[in-house]
């Protein structure tokens, strides 16, 4: 039998450090919502559903876009798992276990998903405690899952 554990940690940030996570998390729903919007807009046109691999091209486009100069602020691993949580949102609806995915409101569970535990988010390392084995084969590496 396979146990499953997890920790839960308060975070304390600091002015500084909450004014980041809330730009991040504001980072992460304009890339979900902007890609959700693209995928409606290749739909209509009678466009293929665009996978993760074609959107993540795209978000490398936005992040160096004029328009959009405040993304690169935000860690593009968050920005990714966004753009992963749009396609699963996607492959839930084609096969009947959700509805069509919605566009994300900012102060509604504004969070994000920092997947790389070696990187600092803010000033705050978001791993959580170490580790006493080293992971095995094809296991999944720690998240930092924020929900501001």
């Amino acid at each position: 039998m396979q146990r499953l554990q997890a920790f839960k940690f308060e975070l304390m940030p600091t002015g500084e450090q909450a004014r980041k996570m809330r730009q991040f998390a504001g980072a992460c729903r304009f890339v979900f919502n902007k890609a959700l919007a693209l995928q409606q807009e290749n739909h209509a046109t009678g466009g293929k559903f665009m996978g993760y691999v074609s959107m993540a091209k795209r978000l490398t486009e936005w992040r160096n876009a004029e328009a959009t100069p405040w993304l690169k602020d935000a860690p593009v691993h968050a920005q990714q798992h966004a753009l992963k949580n749009l396609e699963r949102a996607y492959k839930n609806f084609f096969e009947g276990r959700a509805s069509f995915p919605r566009f994300k409101r900012k102060g509604e569970r504004d969070g994000f998903l920092y997947p790389d535990k070696k990187h600092a988010c803010g000033g705050m390392v978001l791993s959580g405690r170490p580790s006493k084995q080293e992971p095995t084969k094809g296991a999944r590496a720690p998240v930092g899952i924020l929900v501001l």
